[in-house]
């Protein structure tokens, strides 16, 4: 029974810090997506993916933020050493990084089209698609992560 609600517990702490670790990476693209196509106008659309790198670089900010998160309040320490653990955690989050930008191109570019009110703000289509990408890949992260990473 202990053994059930420390689990729970664990899942638990991982959405909570995946929820925060995706504020910080939603924020950082809202930012990035604003800012970088006025220096860049191809960000937009370039050769037919939409915001490259304010989604390479808000990923990266939500990847180093659910590392820290992860080690400090979700897993306990694994039998790696933290070098290997930290390249470990960087190799999965680089393949789930790619499964997000993929999604988010399939979700931007055929699924949502329309704005959706929310009546105290307004999600674009490219708001819709980061979230979407994100939800998808954090179901997959974390069994890697536990099982691979952290050996929990």
């Amino acid at each position: 029974m202990r053994e059930l609600i420390l689990r729970q517990k664990q899942v638990l702490f991982f959405v909570i810090a995946g929820g925060l670790s995706a504020i910080i990476e939603i924020g950082s693209f809202k930012i990035f997506s604003t800012y970088i196509p006025k220096g860049l106008p191809h960000e937009v659309n370039f050769h037919g993916i939409h915001y490259p790198l304010s989604n390479i670089f808000s990923t990266s900010c939500g990847i180093l933020s659910n590392y820290f998160l992860s080690i400090w309040f979700v897993f306990e320490r694994g039998k790696h050493s933290k070098r290997r653990e930290f390249a470990y955690f960087m190799g999965v989050s680089f393949i789930s990084t790619l499964l997000s930008l993929a999604f988010f191109q399939i979700f931007y570019s055929f699924i949502f089209k329309d704005n959706i009110d929310l009546l105290f703000y307004t999600l674009s289509p490219e708001m819709i698609s980061k979230i979407s990408a994100i939800l998808l890949v954090s179901i997959l992260n974390y069994s890697v992560k536990k099982k691979v990473i952290f050996n929990g």
